[in-house]
């Protein structure tokens, strides 16, 4: 089997949400001597940004998107440890510290931006639900995050986003973090008024925001 047929089957693998496919075609990736990275961004990653563009659609919903990052978590049990042998870094877009905002326990939205954003790129460290702004400050000194993601699924805590910004200020961090703000009541408007850096409308669009936050388009 030739690289071109094995990366259109790592993209594929994805795309199907087919695990067994994916380990099958990294295992043939390596046994062809194609670069780990190179099976990485040029099949699986490619496959990924198919998925979340129908899904960004509403051609694809959120069993499809999970399904198609445990195909992608699947081809990498295999091609990590041969990218890890080769002394090869997956070139990391940043780190981005993501969470629930107090008295918030509404999980699925924050697992899906989670879960778009590991597989775009990004090093993600997931909080959790019902955080309260201290702790969402500490954790995100503690992982060294570039970005502060903040979810809120209700209009009453909402306000708690505004309160994490502030009290940034008040500690003389602001500028240490960007802030991304999302969740199904929050808009670009409420962005805009709580000073916040980014507002992502869908998983997809935050994945996108956050890369321009950090300059790292294309």
């Amino acid at each position: 089997m030739d690289k071109t047929q094995i990366l259109e089957n790592l993209a594929h693998a994805a795309i199907e949400g087919d695990e067994d496919l994916a380990r099958e075609s990294a295992e043939q990736a390596l046994s062809n001597q194609i670069d780990p990275l190179e099976a990485v961004e040029q099949g699986l990653s490619k496959g990924m940004a198919v998925v979340g563009a129908r899904f960004e659609s509403g051609e694809a919903f959120l069993p499809e998107l999970l399904m198609a990052a445990g195909a992608f978590d699947a081809a990498m049990e295999i091609l990590q440890p041969e990218i890890e042998a080769q002394k090869k870094e997956i070139t990391k877009l940043g780190t981005v510290l993501i969470g629930t905002v107090k008295g918030d326990v509404h999980s699925i939205g924050k697992n899906v931006v989670a879960t778009v954003l590991g597989t775009s790129g990004f090093d993600v460290v997931d909080i959790g639900v019902d955080n309260a702004t201290l702790d969402i400050i500490q954790e995100a000194k503690k992982a060294k995050a570039d970005v502060i993601a903040l979810s809120s699924l209700m209009t009453t805590t909402m306000p708690a986003q505004r309160e994490v910004i502030e009290v940034l200020e008040e500690m003389s961090l602001r500028d240490k973090f960007l802030v991304m703000v999302g969740g199904g009541p929050v808009n670009q408007e409420w962005a805009d008024e709580i000073g916040a850096d980014g507002y992502g409308k869908s998983a997809v669009q935050a994945a996108e925001v956050a890369r321009r936050l950090l300059g790292r388009e294309g």
